[in-house]
């Protein structure tokens, strides 16, 4: 039963990872990849902070993370299914 509890641990643990690491490659992340580390080093990615931390930033960010920003989030369609506003 131990092994058992620490191969499910293993696993959780990866799948945590992983859900971490695609957090960290959405459209802004892409999009604004070489301004992050500029603008906004050493802010959690997942929460908001890089995104907050880019909004605060626009008018030093590249065209494309900009057009990132204006295009994606909350407000802007995202994860909004069918009849929700």
């Amino acid at each position: 039963m131990m092994k058992v509890r620490g191969t499910i641990l293993v696993l959780l643990a990866a799948v945590l990872a992983t859900s971490a690491g695609w957090a960290q490659q959405g459209p802004v992340a892409a999009a604004c990849k070489d301004d992050i580390p500029k603008y906004c080093a050493g802010k959690e990615h997942g929460g908001g902070e890089v995104r907050a931390c880019l909004e605060a930033s626009k008018d030093k960010v590249s065209a494309q993370c900009k057009t990132a920003l204006d295009t994606t989030g909350p407000g802007k369609g995202m994860g909004q299914g069918p009849g929700r506003q």
